[in-house]
């Protein structure tokens, strides 16, 4: 057997006895996920860019396989107990790879979602600053030095000792725990108190107590309602379950035996003390909507002891210097670098050392700042909390702490770094990974950016399809060789001969007026939306897009037609989450031409692998009644609940219907292996007997989307539900994939297609922010094209979009900048997508013009 040529369809093959290149990575017989045995060879100290359509297994490739090896062996070098430490990736599937240096992934994960975690700590420079105002600041006379702890929120030397560095205080108050005062007591005035029998006890025993549980809540006197609610005293007194009051009276004075001793507890020392002690996660989040938060009245927000904030630099103290945008918190720093700051010859004389200090930590700020700014970041804020970022926004700050790093010989494997980026911020990606390169190390990325591909090195083509369809490499060599490769479908956008099929734009039929908009960098806006159109919302990162529509937009119209605004709730600590910003602006026009707002966002379709594509679809219903209208399930009298993973009586009960059960390993990755009862199906036994069509219901679960499209061709609730998943590019996930294992854009497409299968039409108002993240362009092409469907039958489109290939389609564009943060947050241009492509000021026009005319992105 010989090596493929590159340029030639089909996976590389190399000989097991082949001479090894230097300066290449070889891998053998890699088998992850749906890899079909391949072999490849690519160079080191190189940009190689995975590419093929979504779930074609390049991540497989890249992640599951590569970067998974690197950890793996450097993991075996580090002592048992320090191996602990590391979530570890499982060993891939794969015979042999060598020549692999030592990896660091770069993925687009949000790490522990808390808001204690920030921009400033994800790059460090938070320590640096405590630093400086430690041994270079400018401290009260008298007051003695503070180390740079005391200068953090999360230690107790810095910490404010009111809100313990939350910033906020968290209270439950008679507002916040009755809500309906016009309720009795009996009727659950209290809220707040929990529900079935434990309220109910706490009811009879205010009955024993004397206390009117049938007057309304309002009626009742101010000191009963305070001691109610508000004491500490937990009194214990016979219980008479059942009894009324005077029944109750009257037990008490004949002594008689009571149903039990009951303990007394308020309402607000329930709330508290549930909230700081309960493990169940329901539980707390119940108890979370009865406590109310302010800013703490100590440190007015910002986190610290009084003595920490006294301590300033450049008339800022450090929460106020954590609180500019990069690009000018670098215009602080700049002056005490280059020797330009106003400092008196008097603390020059006395203070010869805190100059020095003060330069050498400027220095390093600063030119950390600089890769932050040529990332495009300059408009996030050192004490931006991240979960609020944008997973593309995260992984930039992680990319611009490896290129400080002066790291030599490292594989920086990239998922995507592309993602959620303008154009114009693409090319400072492209300079971030070159600096990479020239340092000596070797970039693996997985990415679909067309403008990200034409700047490799290598290519590495994976496909031709997706799921099972995929897994061969297509091609691997120079990019200039993928053009004679026609099973690619990379390489049909990759080489642009002519202009795109562009539309003719719709009419509107109406406009969504907003006005005086204020939000983040948005100051009294005006914006109007077409509606009955697509419209596409673009602008530079960090320009206002995200704000003004997913948003503004949203809680405006959710508000107006009269529903309640979900919080934008993020995992982790609830009473750490950011207090929510203040609604401001108005809808002047437009909202009797909305009957119904959908917004489809990025967020997981479930929390446990439970969830999954079937399920949250709707899907899976259809599925269990099939299974059940068989003659075996009909004999058995098994109803469509047996063919629930979830339910007690169809599932297998060694693993509650889980598939898999953890073996714990201690000193290595904690393993999950098939169940030894169901091997991994699901189900018990007499149920998996039950086939349709010579399938059991496991199987059916394990089957992708275009093979269950196949397999249902005579049932078209099924057929239908399965074509929009196939349409919007889902077709390779298999009907059963849980849900933690779906990245945001996949759980995006999912939200999307479950919307399209509705009957509703007409006079829907759709938002979406980013839909083509984690896409191929041919993927985006199909999406498009369903997009379209809907305003086909006479809904509104509006989606936040990088991708020129979607802007050119829409109908209207709202360009949104001109740059980020303080710069941006204007309407730069508002028109068809030929009109804003010629606008002088926008940066998305020259990209869109372009693009228009069958040309490359600049570079």
């Amino acid at each position: 057997m010989t090596a493929k040529t590159p340029g030639k369809s089909g996976n590389q093959t190399i000989p097991s006895n082949a001479p090894k290149r230097t300066g290449y990575v070889t891998v053998r017989g890699a088998r992850e996920h749906n890899l079909k045995n391949v072999d490849l060879e690519i160079p080191r100290d190189a940009l190689v860019v995975f590419t093929g359509v979504s779930g074609s297994g390049k991540s497989s490739l890249a992640f599951g396989t590569l970067y998974a090896e690197a950890q793996r062996r450097y993991l075996e070098s580090v002592s048992p107990y320090a191996r602990r430490l590391f979530h570890q990736m499982p060993v891939p599937q794969v015979d042999e790879i060598d020549g692999l240096p030592p990896a660091v992934a770069l993925q687009q994960q949000r790490g522990t979602p808390t808001t204690r975690s920030s921009v400033g700590s994800v790059t460090t420079l938070s320590n640096s600053l405590r630093m400086l105002y430690s041994r270079a600041g400018d401290y009260p006379p008298g007051q003695e030095l503070l180390y740079a702890e005391s200068f953090s929120p999360n230690t107790p030397e810095g910490a404010c000792t009111q809100c313990h560095g939350l910033g906020r205080v968290y209270e439950a108050t008679e507002a916040s725990m009755v809500p309906d005062d016009s309720l009795t007591i009996r009727e659950r005035a209290i809220a707040a108190w929990p529900t079935a029998w434990h309220g109910q006890n706490l009811r009879d025993i205010l009955v024993t107590l004397g206390y009117d549980v049938d007057t309304p809540w309002r009626d009742l006197p101010k000191k009963t309602r305070d001691w109610i609610l508000y004491t500490d005293e937990q009194p214990q007194v016979p219980v008479y379950a059942g009894l009324t009051p005077e029944e109750t009276k009257r037990a008490l004075k004949r002594k008689e035996t009571p149903s039990y001793q009951g303990t007394f507890t308020g309402a607000r020392k329930y709330v508290l003390q549930t909230f700081a002690t309960t493990e169940s996660a329901s539980m707390k989040k119940r108890v979370a909507r009865y406590m109310v938060s302010t800013e703490c009245p100590t440190c007015r927000g910002r986190r610290l002891r009084p003595e920490s904030l006294s301590v300033t630099f450049a008339g800022h103290d450090i929460t106020e210097i954590s609180r500019l945008p990069l690009q000018r918190l670098a215009a602080t720093m700049a002056p005490y670098v280059d020797g330009t700051a106003k400092i008196s010859a008097k603390d020059k004389a006395a203070h010869p050392e805190k100059l020095i200090v003060t330069q050498r930590i400027a220095q390093d700020v600063l030119a950390r700042l600089e890769v932050l700014l040529d990332l495009g970041l300059g408009y996030l804020a050192l004490d931006r909390s991240t979960p609020t970022l944008s997973p593309g926004e995260l992984q930039r700050l992680r990319l611009a702490t490896q290129v400080r790093s002066n790291l030599f010989g490292v594989v920086y494997v990239l998922d995507e770094p592309s993602a959620g980026l303008h154009p114009a911020d693409t090319v400072a990606l492209l300079r971030a990974m070159a600096r990479l390169k020239a340092s000596g190390n070797s970039l693996f990325v997985v990415e679909h950016s067309l403008d990200v591909i034409r700047h490799a090195d290598w290519i590495v083509d994976v496909g031709p399809a997706a799921g099972e369809g995929g897994g061969h490499v297509l091609y691997s060599g120079a990019p200039d060789g993928l053009r004679g490769v026609d099973d690619s479908q990379t390489q049909r956008f990759l080489f642009v001969d002519a202009p795109p099929e562009v539309r003719t734009p719709r009419e509107p039929q109406g406009w969504l007026k907003l006005a005086d908009i204020t939000r983040n960098n948005l100051d009294r806006l005006s914006c109007d939306f077409p509606l009955g159109v697509f419209t596409t919302v673009t602008g530079v990162s960090g320009s206002g897009k995200s704000s003004l529509v997913s948003q503004v937009l949203v809680e405006l119209v959710t508000r107006a037609l009269g529903h309640e605004v979900e919080a934008e709730a993020e995992e982790g600590e609830d009473l750490e989450q950011d207090a929510p910003a203040a609604l401001e602006g108005r809808i002047t026009a437009g909202l009797e031409n909305i009957r119904r707002l959908v917004r489809v966002d990025q967020k997981p379709i479930g929390r446990t692998p439970r969830s999954n594509l079937a399920t949250y679809t709707g899907l899976f219903d259809h599925v269990r009644k099939l299974f059940a209208a068989t003659k075996m399930a009909k004999a058995r009298r098994y109803d469509a609940g047996r063919f629930s993973f979830n339910v007690a009586k169809g599932r297998c009960e060694n693993c509650e219907g889980e598939g898999s059960v953890m073996v714990e390993l201690l000193f290595l990755p904690s393993v999950y292996a098939p169940c030894p009862v169901c091997q991994g199906a699901r189900y018990n036994a007499k149920t998996l007997e039950v086939t349709y069509r010579d399938r059991n219901v496991a199987e059916v679960l394990g089957m992708t989307v275009d093979a269950a499209w196949a397999f249902f061709e005579e049932e078209p609730p099924l057929q239908r539900a399965l074509e929009v998943l196939r349409d919007v590019g889902l077709g390779y996930l298999r009907l059963g994939q849980p849900a933690t294992e779906l990245s945001g854009g996949e759980a995006q497409r999912i939200k999307l297609a479950t919307e399209l299968q509705r009957a509703a039409r007409g006079n829907m108002l759709y938002v979406l922010d980013e839909p083509t993240t984690g896409l191929h362009p041919a993927d985006v092409e199909r999406l498009v094209a369903q997009l379209q469907k809907l305003v086909d039958a006479g809904n509104t489109v509006i989606a936040v979009e990088h991708d020129m290939r979607v802007v050119a389609a829409a109908d209207w564009v709202i360009d949104i900048g001109p740059g980020a943060g303080e710069e941006g947050g204007r309407i730069v241009a508002a028109g068809a997508p030929a009109l804003v492509a010629g606008t002088r000021d926008s940066r998305t026009a020259p990209y869109l013009k372009r693009f228009l005319q069958g040309r490359p992105a600049p570079t």
